[in-house]
């Protein structure tokens, strides 16, 4: 499943330079460091801000595993991965307008702020916040996180999720130039089937085939398998 974060992160980032590319540009002129010191701590905390949401949301996902309902939060996330998939441009702009993690104007002028100031400590800070951006492509690898019902898992596919969208913002940072709308938009139509085919693949996960790595036999709780003894004392 690792290997899909990276994929939806590096397709993702295509989308995401409509926001991400104005901010990673201000990091380019503000940078004077050489052998991209700066550009590479600023990423590095994007990174680290949706590791440590992974993490958080892996958590959740298993209490879910924990109360023995975990094929049923598979099946459940993959089906609403496939529904923001399907309605990918209506979700979107439901998600950057509602702001779901705070106050998106204060957000935005304490990261212009730590832009202005400059210097190492400013651009991780500054890629940190940046992280907590709404982002349509952000949620559905955070709803993939809670699948996977563990927060180590959460964390790393997070963390692989933000690794891949390194490499195109890096290119922009060098270059200076975002990429025109048309060839962003052409790239961006294989995200909502790249999101789609991750929301089937939790959904077979759920189903317990037996498939190994696939559709694995998911153990339940009082599947007859453990037994716990109890002693009663009259």
């Amino acid at each position: 499943m690792i290997w899909t974060a990276f994929l939806l992160g590096f397709l993702g980032s295509f989308h995401c330079l409509g926001m991400c590319g104005p901010i990673a540009l201000a990091v380019s002129a503000k940078d004077r460091s050489p052998f991209l010191k700066n550009k590479i701590i600023y990423n590095l905390g994007r990174t680290l801000t949706y590791s440590l949401l992974g993490g958080l949301i892996g958590l959740v996902g298993f209490s879910f595993s924990l109360a023995g309902i975990q094929q049923w939060i598979s099946i459940l996330m993959g089906a609403l991965i496939l529904l923001m998939a399907f309605f990918y441009k209506q979700s979107e702009r439901w998600i950057t307008q509602s702001g779901l993690f705070g106050s998106l104007h204060q957000l935005k002028s304490s990261l212009g702020s730590h832009l202005k100031r400059g210097g190492s400590q400013a651009f991780f800070v500054s890629g940190f916040l940046n992280g907590l951006l709404p982002c349509g492509m952000v949620y559905i690898a955070l709803i993939a996180s809670l699948a996977l019902q563990s927060p180590i898992q959460g964390a790393l596919y997070m963390l692989f999720f933000g690794l891949g969208t390194i490499p195109m913002l890096i290119g922009v940072m060098l270059t200076g130039k975002i990429m025109s709308i048309s060839l962003r938009n052409r790239l961006t139509k294989a995200m909502p089937y790249v999101a789609m085919f991750i929301g089937i693949l939790f959904i077979v996960r759920g189903l317990g085939l037996g498939i190994h790595y696939v559709s694995p036999k998911l153990p339940t709780f009082g599947d007859g398998k453990e037994t716990t003894e109890m002693t009663i004392c009259d």
